[in-house]
């Protein structure tokens, strides 16, 4: 493996458990082995939520905790276990504390199988102007702020929602370099045929576009159910898909008429490959092509649908939610974009391989790990 790194890029890995042996970040109690994933670092629920009134930010000249006096109701013990109910906002002390050196920032995102939940969660630090984002040289506490949009759910200490990536200096693929590494990996296959490097790759992204051709008779997607059973965030494979999700089949059209308020899960119709050298993340489109928006959760870690991995490409699970009016989903309509990142050095783990097992490792249309085999 090439691990020749570079001033600029993505952290791997080995330069995370580097940040947390040199105290850059801490944790009560210490991080584990198995936070650390090929390009970031799962964060864990501290000990106490807080049911706040609206969300906020602390600005720059306030902490997190000075702000919360102003919108705390009342505080709830996750030691045991706590009920996060729908339609609710809460805050959460993380066991993580980070004191960046200058050039590394960092971005929050949520876990895959949170955004799989329909459970909405930011990063939020002190004199934040913006969520989920940290710049070089802060110090202090982390915070995740909490709101389950469709499922009322079972929280405890130490669950892990969100993830942190460290970014050194700004390192960006242009078009020509984005070219060149779709040549070299085949970034993006379509119905199992790799596509032109001019027509997949720009400097912005590689496009995603939506799959609504059922995969052996099987359906398109799921539509969150309303009024559902508790989800308890530390079971596996244990709930009954269709106690929580209707499936979804397209009219005689061909088209999905998605429903203002509803939570979806479907499919790319493109299979994307996340090559050792960069990361990648899933971002909108555009606010222009529709009244929904794509993804929750927008981390691709290096390895994932990697051939070393067990995968040739897999599809990205979109977590889709459609706004004020119903709109008509069609077939190869674009979405989204995936922005690929070139790593520091490639990570020392790759995601899927080995000890670090992947749920979503060569995945199509999948719900999150708490449901049983749809």
């Amino acid at each position: 493996m090439d691990t020749v790194s570079k001033t600029s890029g993505v952290l791997p890995s080995q330069a995370i458990s580097a940040l947390i042996e040199h105290g850059a970040i801490t944790a009560t109690p210490p991080v584990t082995q198995a936070q650390i994933q090929p390009a970031s670092l799962d964060l864990r629920l501290g000990q106490y939520a807080y049911r706040v009134r609206a969300s906020f930010l602390p600005g720059a000249k306030s902490t997190v905790a000075e702000r919360l006096d102003d919108f705390a109701m009342h505080r709830i013990d996750l030691t045991d276990g706590a009920v996060l109910e729908t339609g609710c906002v809460y805050l959460v002390p993380l066991m993580e504390r980070v004191r960046l050196p200058e050039g590394i920032s960092a971005a929050a995102n949520a876990k895959s199988s949170t955004g799989r939940l329909d459970l909405f969660t930011r990063m939020i630090a002190d004199h934040a102007t913006e969520f989920d984002r940290l710049d070089p040289g802060y110090s202090g506490p982390l915070y995740a702020e909490i709101s389950p949009r469709t499922f009322s759910v079972l929280a405890r200490s130490g669950v892990r929602l969100n993830q942190l990536r460290f970014r050194a200096g700004e390192a960006r693929y242009t078009r020509d370099e984005m070219i060149t590494l779709h040549e070299a990996h085949q970034l993006v296959h379509v119905d199992g045929k790799p596509l032109p490097p001019g027509l997949s790759s720009a400097e912005d992204g590689v496009s995603f576009s939506v799959d609504l051709i059922g995969r052996d008779n099987g359906p398109v997607g799921y539509r969150a159910k309303l009024h559902s059973a508790l989800i308890d965030l530390e079971k596996i494979n244990t709930y009954r898909a269709d106690e929580f999700w209707d499936a979804l089949y397209t009219d005689d059209k061909g088209r999905l008429i998605l429903d203002p308020g509803a939570f979806y899960i479907l499919a790319s119709r493109e299979a994307v490959h996340v090559p050792p050298v960069c990361a990648a993340e899933m971002v909108p489109y555009s606010a222009l092509v529709g009244e929904f928006r794509v993804h929750y959760a927008g981390f691709f870690d290096p390895g994932f649908g990697h051939a070393a991995a067990g995968g040739s490409g897999a599809r990205g699970v979109l977590e889709v939610r459609c706004h004020e009016t119903p709109f008509a989903l069609e077939h190869g309509q674009v979405v989204g974009r995936l922005v690929y990142e070139p790593m520091q050095a490639e990570p020392d783990i790759l995601y899927g391989i080995g000890a670090l097992k992947s749920n979503y490792q060569g995945q199509g249309l999948k719900l999150s790990k708490h449901f049983t085999a749809q």
